[in-house]
């Protein structure tokens, strides 16, 4: 895997994640040599019934079939990183599924149902391969994601281990999991975050739309969602407490992250995984790491690249960064992920 070198501007992991967020999300489209995917709307039964919207699209003899969705915020509709691995994909062969995940998007205009970072979303993932199989999606299937979406990929990896030899979605259906700059352990890494101000301005830039999400959903099931619960939030860690955790059945937020942090299982994960991390992401907290690079070592198909540099789903890289890659685009960590899937399938 060639190694990941970005520009000389780009080497702090604040700086990287901003740059993403205020630079690349205004120029990616023109970053890119592939044309844009002509999707079908499906809403899939997800686990337990939750109806869960999403957009297809399948090419001619597609080799496989990737499941993705996007991190704490959004929605399809503004996703753009997520349609940078969705175009590049399709233009690859493979067969594309995304999906508003639980309580977001169109999902969420669809039932009252709220997140529960990867606890019930893991099913869903298999849930939509076993619909995806049936609209014509082929396996192998690729479980992806960024950020808390790699999070819900990672349980997606950990209920296809249960999965039977026989029936409409089977063990063998399944390629892996792979996730860039996942969440792990989210009481230390919320703890982390907040202890810095930059840190603390980027939990409360991501609050401030939590909040925009609770209060959409407010008005959808103003009898399900309590107002002045939704007023109530302050924060990540209030959005949980207020909204999440009573459903959930857990006594405190902490118990939630801690049933939820898919760190303790890596160990056990039974499908291939590749899990892009970067050091100096700055929305985690850097004692993970030696605890990541112990499961690493204790599970043969989990393929840790942990690099120095990266930033929080930055990855992006200058000419002189491509060029060492053999990438035609700046988008060191989408063309690792694809590579990764071809090489598993051949």
């Amino acid at each position: 895997m060639p190694p990941y070198s970005p520009p000389w501007f780009l080497r702090n992991g604040y700086l990287m994640t901003i740059y993403i967020a205020q630079v690349a999300g205004q120029t990616w489209q023109n970053t890119l040599k592939v044309p844009p995917v002509a999707y079908q709307s499906h809403v899939f039964e997800g686990y337990e019934g939750v109806p869960i919207f999403g957009q297809w699209a399948c090419p001619k003899n597609a080799r496989g079939t990737i499941i993705a969705t996007y991190g704490i915020t959004g929605s399809l509709e503004d996703q753009w990183i997520l349609e940078i691995l969705s175009r590049k994909a399709h233009d690859r062969g493979l067969g594309v599924v995304l999906f508003d995940w639980r309580g977001h998007g169109k999902t969420g205009l669809l039932s009252p149902t709220l997140t529960s970072d990867g606890i019930y979303e893991g099913e869903d993932y298999v849930a939509i391969a076993a619909a995806a199989k049936r609209l014509g999606c082929p396996p192998p299937y690729w479980f992806a994601g960024y950020s808390l979406s790699g999070q819900l990929a990672l349980w997606a990896g950990k209920a296809a281990s249960t999965l039977p030899a026989q029936g409409p979605i089977t063990r063998a259906d399944i390629g892996g999991v792979a996730v860039v700059c996942p969440s792990l352990d989210s009481n230390r890494s919320l703890q982390y975050l907040v202890s810095t101000p930059q840190g603390r301005l980027l939990e409360q830039a991501i609050t401030a739309t939590l909040l925009k999400i609770a209060r959409q959903l407010q008005q959808a099931y103003p009898d399900d969602i309590d107002a002045s619960a939704v007023e109530r939030v302050n924060s990540i860690y209030s959005f949980d407490q207020e909204l999440v955790i009573d459903r959930l059945g857990f006594a405190t937020v902490e118990d939630y992250y801690t049933a939820s942090s898919p760190l303790p299982f890596l160990p056990d994960l039974d499908v291939p995984v590749l899990m892009l991390y970067a050091a100096d992401d700055p929305l985690f907290d850097p004692t993970i790491i030696p605890d990541l690079t112990a499961a690493n070592r204790a599970n043969a198909r989990l393929d840790l690249v942990l690099t120095e540099y990266g930033g929080h789903v930055g990855y992006y890289s200058g000419e002189a960064g491509q060029s060492r890659a053999g990438d035609e685009d700046p988008w060191w960590a989408w063309n690792r992920v694809l590579d990764w899937i071809t090489s598993q399938s051949l």
